[in-house]
């Protein structure tokens, strides 16, 4: 029987070292369980004016910087004033300065009490600065909200040989292949291995592009069709255009389009 009660008790060892060694290793798979959790908790989240003056943080987590970046993975450039918008200004200690401005043609508004200041061209934030600039001598430290009241909707035109010429608003990411079917597609008598596109650089001066719609149907070449952007003008001619300047000026269009549509 001694035999025996050796082995037995062996083999209660055995089974207590193996409980032992899987308890301890059960322990160390939680702790780096634990351990990963907080390395991730443990980096503060922020948004907003919580992130501070680097950007850094705005960069780290895919978000847009100050120039709207996509290639960051953020959101678009923030919405810049022009001719025609309409604001509101709704001052939180002095209301009887809110006051609702159209920005005229030379891109200037006119405040109440505090004279013309420009708008053409800022962001919301950017003219509700100059406005508080503007106060600083009526108002003690002016608080003012600025919103956009009305505005003129992101568009494109398209004339010459297409099906519906006008002008057409740019709801989302549109190539020129597209734009032309919007406008009801082709004409008969259109020549489409040389397409158009022209794209304001200044209010003086547009750029000329030339897109060889034809080919790049035949060949599939669709990634090579540039996306429009707002107020660019497409022209399909009807016979070939032997040269054209890659700059223009803005009243050299006049032998394409009227000068009033673009």
């Amino acid at each position: 029987m001694k035999p025996f009660v050796g082995w037995t008790r062996v083999a209660v060892m055995a089974v207590l070292i193996l409980q032992l060694c899987e308890a301890a290793f059960a322990q160390e798979e939680s702790s780096e369980g634990h351990l990963g959790t907080t390395s991730q908790s443990s980096q503060p989240v922020q948004t907003g004016a919580g992130l501070g003056s680097t950007g850094i943080a705005v960069a780290k987590s895919g978000k847009a910087d100050g120039m709207g970046n996509l290639q960051l993975g953020g959101r678009r450039p923030l919405y810049r004033l022009t001719r025609s918008d309409v604001v509101t200004l709704s001052f939180t200690l002095s209301p009887e300065f809110d006051q609702t401005l159209t920005i005229q043609p030379d891109g200037y508004v006119a405040l109440k009490d505090a004279g013309q200041v420009s708008a053409q061209g800022l962001t919301l934030e950017e003219f509700g600065a100059v406005v508080r600039k503007a106060y600083a001598g009526y108002l003690h430290e002016p608080q003012v909200a600025v919103a956009l009241k009305e505005f003129e909707h992101p568009y494109f035109v398209a004339g010459g040989e297409v099906g519906k010429p006008g002008k057409y608003e740019l709801r989302s990411d549109t190539t020129v292949i597209e734009a032309v079917e919007i406008a009801g597609g082709f004409t008969h008598e259109a020549k489409h291995s040389q397409v158009l596109l022209f794209r304001r650089v200044s209010d003086d001066l547009v750029e000329a592009q030339v897109f060889n719609l034809k080919k790049m149907l035949k060949d599939k070449k669709l990634g090579e069709v540039s996306i429009l952007r707002p107020g660019d003008l497409i022209f399909v001619p009807q016979n070939s255009v032997s040269k054209i300047e890659r700059f223009l000026s803005k009243p050299s269009l006049s032998m394409y389009v009227s000068s009033t549509q673009f």
